[in-house]
Order: structure tokens, then C-alpha cells, then sequence
């Protein structure tokens, strides 16, 4: 049987082809789709197995069978055909080729996700030679894993072991990593805390390689939720279409392109609605309404960003700051949140909870007018590849009804995160205990919160402090200093003087018996 192990340390090997040549931002987009094709050729070569001994050899039977299968396949696009191409001089022509079959035959589900790869790139690989060897030992190691249905020990191992490599590529990756994987723990804690129900929507406009949107999915037992996404970055959106896939999610529906200029989750001409929202955006984005700018008429050199050019009506709260796009994707995502039961987790700076100006503003309307901020969660630093700064997690709920409370919790401390030598982890009892705690908010009028960890601050108490979120103002994790009795110091010295004056005795005792 295939374990998740097995394919962790094919993938790893298969790192080794291509270091030293380019990075792991690269080499990530060679690795995981040749993954993707070899799980794709072995589900589909087993399957077809399967109904020629059924149909006893019958091939037109068997094809009628095949076309309704999840995905279809010609000979020529196969991993198995490419395997034994493997010394062919056009072998990266052969390997694009089989992709774009892949695409076409599947256009529904798989449709521009080999878009952006191209294994015959001399940029990339360099000259044919060079090239024709990583490629071949590319094929070679991943021809060593059998993905067949009836050897894989669980259907979620390739899953997995496709978002374990994610997962790596972006620690290699340093900041850019950030752009497109949210930590595993990160991603469960945020999904845990909105909630996801049987019949919901969820949806993620920044949502990467997509494992926000999986761990919200894996709440539902029943599978019954529809997920939809937008990611601007086409490589990552591409990463984002296979990860869903891996995952047994084919109805996924993933945007290509600018969450914030030009959505792409519209319904009757207006911005599609969400139970569920979860989101990690890019930390404090620059110029973040440059997609809107690009309508100002060309040369205006001052142009800036007006309500009026928004058609979905989304800043009428207020401009942020060209250089701080925090609250640009806040608005947007709470304006795509459906009114009755909505509920929002983001990941976001902790400029967020204190800055002032238009972002004060645009906080204090959020929580004076609309009454929608529901929790204040404090991360440890260091959690986030590329960004070692702490952050926060937001959470949202339209109709919130009467309550006038907020839920503060300060999770960054000793003792609520494990210390990793590049970067610190949110452990099982760490999450628990923050959801826990959020949970008793929720059910409990008469929780106030916790002493140095959570407390549940009035709508009166945060207009006391200007709207300003800091959690420091309202969760005091500051430890008194044992008081130091001084006539106890004074006698320990006196002791420690008194027996250092006998040891100087004794030692000039012996000295003197020895004619020193």
C-alpha cells in the first residue's frame, strides 16, 4: 500500500532534480502537476482495468463507461506515455502536450490549470540537454509511486501529502511563501471559529493554494457545503484548482484575477452572498486600488480612489490608504457576507486594530454603526512564512442581534504556542483552547473572560478607547514582580560573608602547614 509517507519522500526526491537550477517557487510548478498527472493516469488505467474484465474485453462499452467517469484521458496524455517518452529529445513539447489534452478533455473541471507551465522553458531548465535530464529524472522518481485507488491506504493521503509539499515549498520560499499557504494550524483555528454548516456557502477572495477553504470544508462531515474562491496569482490559482481536486472537490468554483478590482463571485449583478467567509489577504498590500485607478483618465497623476469607482458600492465606509489595503479586502469581504446568518474569520496585521485616520474610521463604523465585529484574536509572532511580525484573527457576524459585547483573547504569549527554531506552531491544546473559549462567549451571557488570557469588553468600553482594538487595553497579561523582602537579602549576605570568611581561615590554615 501507497502511504502519505511514501509519496512525501518520492516529492522530496525529486526536490533534489531540480536545486541548485532554480528555486522552490519554480520547481514547485514542475513537481505537484507531474503529481497531478500521475494520479490522474493511475485512477484513470485501474478504472478502465476494471470495466474491460466487466464488460469482458467489449471496447466500446468500455469507452461509453470511461466518458462518464470524474475525468477522461487519451493514451498520449498519460503518465505512463510520457514515462516511456522519457528520452525523447522533445520530451518537455511532449509533457506540454499531454497537459493541454488533459485540459480539453476535462475543460469543465481542469480548464486553464496547466496554463501558466511550460515544461519545454529553456528559461527555466536552461539548454535541451540540461533540460531533457531533469525532466527525465523528474519522470523517474515520480514513476516510482503507485496512486491506483485499490493500493492508496486513505483517499485523503494524496491530499495531503500535495498540501504537505505546499507547505515546505513555502518555508523554502521565505516571504513570497506567504503569498500563497496559510499554516495548516492557522487555517483549522479560523475554520473552527466561523463555523461551517451543511448547506452553506464559503468563500475565500484571497484563497491561495486553497487551504483555508479545505480545512472549512472538513467541518461538514457531509460534504453538502459549496465552495467558492478568487486568487489574482495565476500559478497559485492553478495550485489552488489541483489541491481541490486531490481532495475529491471538483465543483469548486476558483476566479482567476483581482479580488478587489474585479471580483469574480457575482449573482444577478451583485456581489454574491456567504454564510461563511474565511481569508488570510496579503498583510497591509500597496497600492491595492491601482485596479481601479487604471479607469481614472491617463495622466492624472493624482488621481485617487473615489467611492463613485467601486460599482458595488463596497468603500462607502471609507477609503484605506493606497499603501495599507487591510480594510479595502475587510469591506469587501463583509459586504459578500450574507446578512442573516454570516459569519467571517480573517487573518489579519495588528496595524489593523490601532491605526488611525481613515482605517479608525472605517473601524470605528464597522463597530459603532453596523455592530459586526464579534472577536479580537492575538497570535503568537512568527507564525506566518515570510512575516515574523504577530497578527490577529478578526471574526465577523452579521446580525448580531442586541449583543453589545467583543471577545478579546491574547494567544501570543509563553505558554499558548510551541517555539520552533524558524518559526513558532500553534499546538492541538493551543487551538482547543481558543476555541473553547470564543465557544463560551457565545453561550454564556455571564463569561467575562479569562484572567491575563481573554476578556469580554463592552461596545462602551471600546468607544472609551477612541475604537481603538489593541489588545493590551483590554486584556492585562502583566506579571507583578515577587516583592524582595530586603532584611532577608541583607541576612543571606551576611551568612554567605560569614561562611566565606571561615573557608579563607581554613584555606590560610594549610597554606601556613605547608610553608607557603
Amino acid at each position: 500500500m501507497t502511504t502519505k509517507q511514501d509519496i512525501e519522500k518520492v516529492l522530496w526526491n525529486a526536490c533534489d532534480s531540480f536545486r541548485g537550477k532554480m528555486n522552490s517557487s519554480l520547481y514547485m510548478e514542475y513537481i505537484l502537476p507531474m503529481l497531478f498527472v500521475k494520479y490522474l493516469s493511475d485512477v484513470y488505467a485501474e478504472t478502465k482495468a476494471k470495466y474491460e474484465v466487466q464488460y469482458k474485453g467489449d471496447a466500446t462499452r468500455v469507452e461509453r463507461a470511461m466518458s462518464r467517469e470524474r475525468f477522461v484521458m487519451d493514451d498520449k496524455s498519460t503518465f505512463d506515455y510520457l514515462y516511456a517518452n522519457k528520452n525523447d529529445a522533445q520530451i518537455g513539447q511532449k509533457i506540454n502536450m499531454a497537459l493541454a489534452a488533459i485540459e480539453n478533455n476535462n475543460s469543465a473541471k481542469l480548464h486553464g490549470v496547466f496554463r501558466a507551465i511550460d515544461f519545454n522553458s529553456s528559461i527555466n531548465f536552461g539548454e535541451v540537454k540540461e533540460k531533457n535530464a531533469t525532466l527525465k529524472n523528474l519522470l523517474e522518481d515520480i514513476q516510482q509511486l503507485d496512486l491506483r485507488p485499490s493500493q492508496i491506504s486513505d483517499a485523503d493521503i494524496i491530499g495531503d501529502a500535495y498540501e504537505y509539499m505546499i507547505a515546505f515549498f513555502a518555508s523554502d520560499a521565505g516571504k513570497k511563501g506567504g503569498e500563497f499557504y496559510t499554516p495548516s494550524e492557522v487555517s483549522e483555528l479560523v475554520a473552527r471559529l466561523v463555523k461551517p454548516k451543511e448547506n452553506d456557502r464559503i468563500y475565500d477572495g484571497t484563497c491561495g493554494s486553497g487551504g483555508l477553504l479545505l480545512k472549512g470544508f472538513k467541518q461538514v462531515p457531509s460534504k453538502k457545503i459549496s465552495i467558492y474562491g478568487q486568487e489574482q496569482n495565476m500559478q497559485t490559482w492553478a495550485l489552488c484548482r489541483m489541491n481541490m481536486f486531490l481532495h475529491g472537490v471538483d465543483n469548486a468554483v476558483i476566479w482567476q484575477g483581482d479580488t478587489l478590482a474585479n471580483p469574480g463571485n457575482i449573482e444577478n449583478d451583485r456581489l454574491m452572498k456567504f454564510q461563511c467567509i474565511v481569508a488570510n489577504p496579503p498583510f497591509s498590500l500597496d497600492k491595492w486600488d491601482s485596479g481601479f485607478l487604471g479607469e481614472v483618465a491617463e495622466g492624472d497623476k493624482k488621481a485617487k480612489m473615489t467611492p463613485e469607482l467601486d460599482p458595488y458600492k463596497r468603500f462607502d465606509w471609507g477609503i484605506p490608504p493606497t499603501s495599507k489595503g487591510d480594510y479595502a479586502f475587510v469591506m469587501h469581504f463583509l459586504h459578500s457576507l450574507d446578512d442573516a446568518t454570516g459569519r467571517m474569520g480573517i487573518v489579519l496585521p495588528h496595524g489593523v486594530l490601532f491605526r488611525g485616520a481613515s482605517e479608525g474610521k472605517i473601524r470605528q463604523t464597522i463597530i459603532e454603526k453596523f455592530n459586526f465585529l464579534d472577536a479580537v484574536i492575538g497570535l503568537p509572532a512568527n507564525l506566518f512564512y515570510g512575516a515574523s511580525i504577530p497578527a490577529c484573527i478578526l471574526i465577523f457576524r452579521k446580525n448580531r442581534g442586541a449583543s453589545n459585547h467583543v471577545l478579546f483573547v491574547d494567544a501570543s504569549g509563553d505558554g499558548h504556542f510551541e517555539k520552533g527554531k524558524n518559526q513558532n506552531v500553534l499546538r492541538k491544546e493551543d487551538i482547543e483552547k481558543i476555541v473553547e473559549t470564543y465557544n463560551t462567549y457565545l453561550s454564556d451571557p455571564s463569561f467575562g473572560g479569562e484572567e491575563k488570557y481573554s476578556h469580554v469588553a463592552t461596545l462602551e468600553e471600546i468607544k472609551g478607547n477612541d475604537y481603538n482594538l489593541n489588545i493590551p487595553r483590554y486584556v492585562d497579561t502583566f506579571e507583578e514582580e515577587e516583592m524582595i523582602d530586603i532584611e532577608e537579602v541583607k541576612t543571606n549576605i551576611k551568612n554567605i560573608e560569614s561562611e566565606l570568611s571561615k573557608v579563607q581561615a581554613q584555606m590560610a590554615k594549610y597554606m601556613n602547614e605547608l610553608g607557603l
